[in-house]
């Protein structure tokens, strides 16, 4: 998922929405992570992105926490 995407995908979501959707990104990199400790990881640059994908979110959710 390229960055604009997310961004633009964040914008549309409520905050219930976006919880889930960080929820879902924090699986993955579990999942990641246990791939990379067995050998089996291929993409590493994935857990980078997955870890920046993780602090979008939460920036976005901190930002409308403040507007409130």
């Amino acid at each position: 998922m390229k960055v604009n995407e997310l961004k633009n995908e964040l914008k549309g979501l409520s905050t219930a929405e976006m919880v889930e959707k960080e929820q879902e990104f924090k699986t993955e990199l579990f999942n990641l992570r246990f791939q990379l400790a067995t050998g089996q990881l291929q993409n590493t640059a994935r857990i980078r992105e997955v870890r920046k994908q993780i602090a979008r979110i939460k920036t976005a959710l901190r930002q409308e926490e403040l507007q409130k």
